[in-house]
């Protein structure tokens, strides 16, 4: 073999075990002859990959690879599984490439985990911008307090499954033209339980689990938008020995009469006459919490301008923001006769220069 084991699987001698594995699997994939059928090169490259592994994740092995005259022999051939043999011991139609990766822990060992569950909450516009707590109510599964999540009654209604002597899960080995692959599967004696129930508990008809309403106060902070993902850790299915799953909450945030929000700024159109536009005024315009705010309007305002009221916006107590107010000039309608006589009066008095917009369209 020309390559060393550390060229084959692309790593360096200092590698640790992590990255060897880490290396071996995704070669492992791409090379793997139930994804290159009929491929002679890469069945031979998958023996190598094996042949380089089976030696470096080993510590004496690899050991002795690193100081040959400390008497390493070699593991060619088989690549360190042993002899080659048939395709016998696949069940279910299933091939080694559905196994090759329960090697690395795939099974067993792996902490289970519960599922996550969902749960829609609606918060007002005001909620959503000053942050609130409110009670939910979620659905999930918890082990059966009556049988202490045995299944069985009582909680002692059962034994320990000889098959797999209480683990849930068989240790095997396959025989392959690549040598020998051991992986774990669930025991089929006990359902992966195991234990073997003699008498079911009554509650939860020997599923250890059951469907419970949970009521749950949750502290929404500030700053939530419309379609936020909240993730709840822990506050999902419940797993006897394992890792609870997570609550995961979508927010609806019911829009508000005046407002529309970005972050901590609040943005609302205020209508003024044209009167207002002309001479400008003094008004107060609505807050989202507490009293009015004063405004100026400035003389000779046109429509669609917009006034910034500096620390306006949302307070949270961390962060101010501002709000921004577009001023929109309301055109009167229904004007009487005398109405249209005088304003036709007070045009006259205007000279055009004192309209920007146009007196600059003339121009052009």
């Amino acid at each position: 073999m020309d390559k060393s084991y550390y060229d084959i699987l692309g790593v360096s001698k200092t590698a640790t075990q992590d990255e060897i594995k880490s290396a071996y699997k995704k070669l492992a994939f791409k090379y793997h002859p139930d994804r290159n059928s009929g491929d002679a090169s890469a069945a031979e490259k998958f023996k190598e990959i094996n042949e380089a592994y089976q030696t470096l994740s080993d510590a004496d092995k690899r050991a002795q690879y690193d100081n040959p005259t400390q008497g390493f022999g070699g593991f060619g051939g088989g690549g360190g599984f042993g002899g080659f043999g048939g395709f016998g011991g696949f069940g279910g139609g299933e091939s080694i490439f559905d196994n090759i990766f329960n090697f690395f822990g795939g099974g067993g060992n792996a902490r289970a985990q519960g599922r996550d569950v969902s749960a829609h909450v609606t918060l007002t516009f005001e909620e959503a911008a000053f942050g609130v707590q409110k009670e939910i109510s979620v659905n999930r599964t918890e082990p059966c307090s009556a049988c202490k999540g045995t299944g069985a009654r009582n909680g002692t209604e059962y034994t320990k499954c000889t098959n797999c002597n209480g683990n849930g899960k068989v240790r095997f080995v396959q025989n392959t033209p690549y040598g020998q692959m051991a992986s774990e599967r669930v025991c089929p004696k006990c359902g992966g339980a195991g234990k073997i129930i003699k008498e079911t508990c009554s509650k939860c008809g020997g599923k250890a689990y059951v469907r419970v309403n949970t009521k749950l106060k949750l502290t929404f902070p500030p700053l939530m938008e419309n379609g936020h993902v909240v993730t709840v850790r822990g506050e999902g299915d419940k797993i006897k020995n394992g890792t609870p799953g997570d609550l995961q909450i979508s927010l609806t945030v019911t829009p508000h009469k005046l407002f529309t929000r970005k972050s901590a700024d609040l943005y609302m159109t205020y209508p003024i006459t044209i009167i207002q536009a002309m001479l400008g005024d003094k008004v107060k315009v609505p807050a989202l919490k507490g009293d009015p705010i004063a405004m100026t309007i400035p003389e000779g305002t046109q429509s669609a301008t917009t006034i910034k009221l500096r620390g306006a916006g949302v307070d949270t107590g961390k962060r101010k923001g501002d709000m921004y107010v577009k001023l929109v000039v309301d055109v009167p309608k229904n004007l009487t006769r005398e109405q249209k006589e005088r304003a036709k009066e007070l045009d006259k008095l205007i000279k055009e220069n004192q309209y920007d917009s146009v007196k600059n369209f003339n121009r052009r």
